[in-house]
Parts: structure tokens; C-alpha cells; sequence
């Protein structure tokens, strides 16, 4: 099963069924404060909910088109990380990320973003990662921006958030421009 190491401490780690239970705990132990920037939360009732989501996660993988990993630190699921697509004949992906809020603060999904991003770029071969994110979103916005990321302008009323649409930064890595800060 697919696995990257970022310290000794964290890895990311492909989501198989048997996390599910675990997943969807951790989703709804911060519900009020995920629901914020993501649109599918109000989506995700049950652990069949979660089950549906790595399923879904375990076939883009199979497929050579994507994955979702579980950032797991100290041995805890702390959040998600993954790639929404890989786009072999444009040679570019996108990553989409969250983190549980007992887990902010240290660095954790930075770290994660990097690790997965020198993958992309190392063993992918790709040529272009990105990034979006609503532009209220400050503590979102701080990892690309921490990593280098090229801010490319903003996706007007790009998703739709419950009750209203909001607005999205989209950043962009080359692989010329990488490197492992």
C-alpha cells in the first residue's frame, strides 16, 4: 500500500476501508469548524459516507489518476492530503488538504503539502501542481504561500458553499520552480 514517511513522527498514508470508522470520528469531532470551507461536510452523516469517499479515493488510485492519503502523526489521523486528478498528458495535478484542529499550529500540513509535492514533481514527473482555495481562507492560504507558490489570481464564485458561492485563489507550482524549501 502506498505510504510516504515525512519525519519520524508523520507519513501519509494511503486510505484503506479500515480507516473509514476512523475518518469519519475525526470529521465529525470538528464538523462546526470543517464546514466553514468545505462543501461536502453536511454530505458526510455516516462512516458509509467515509467508506464511499475512500472507495471512490482507492479507485483513482488504482487508475493511476489521484489519491487520498490520511496524514497520520503519531501514530493519530490527523487529517487528509491528496490529488484530485493526474493529468499525465498536461503533466499537472491539483492537491486538496484538511487538518483536524487539535493538529494546527505545528507545521503538520505544511510539511505534508511539501512531501507530497516533491512527489509529484520526483516520482510523477509532473510539470505543474495546484493549488485553490477560498480566498477568506487564511490559514489555507498560508501553506502555498508558505511554499512558494505562485499566487495566479482569483476564481470568481467558483464553488458553491452551503449558501453561497465563494471566490477562489488559485496557486501554482512549476518544477522548475521547486525545491524543498
Amino acid at each position: 500500500m502506498w505510504k510516504l514517511d515525512i519525519d519520524q513522527d508523520t507519513q501519509l498514508k494511503l486510505l484503506k476501508q479500515e480507516d473509514a470508522e476512523l475518518l469519519f470520528a475525526l470529521v465529525d469531532s470538528c464538523r462546526p469548524y470543517l464546514r466553514q470551507w468545505l462543501p461536502w461536510i453536511d454530505a458526510t452523516q455516516t462512516v458509509d459516507n467515509s467508506r464511499q469517499f475512500i472507495e471512490l479515493g482507492l479507485q483513482k488510485f488504482a487508475a493511476n489518476n489521484g489519491l487520498e492519503t490520511g496524514i497520520w502523526h503519531k501514530e493519530q489521523l490527523a487529517g487528509v492530503i491528496g490529488l484530485h486528478y493526474i493529468d499525465r498528458t498536461n503533466k499537472k495535478t491539483s492537491i486538496g488538504y484538511w487538518l483536524a484542529e487539535p493538529f494546527q499550529g505545528y507545521g503538520l500540513m505544511t510539511r505534508a503539502c511539501r512531501a507530497l509535492i516533491s512527489y509529484v514533481f520526483e516520482q510523477l514527473q509532473l510539470n505543474r501542481v495546484e493549488i485553490r482555495v477560498a480566498v477568506d481562507n487564511r490559514k489555507s492560504r498560508a501553506i502555498p504561500e508558505r511554499l512558494g507558490f505562485v499566487n495566479e489570481g482569483v476564481v470568481r464564485e467558483v464553488e458553491w458553499l452551503y449558501d453561497h458561492f465563494v471566490d477562489h485563489v488559485v496557486y501554482g507550482m512549476l518544477a522548475k520552480e521547486w525545491s524543498r524549501n
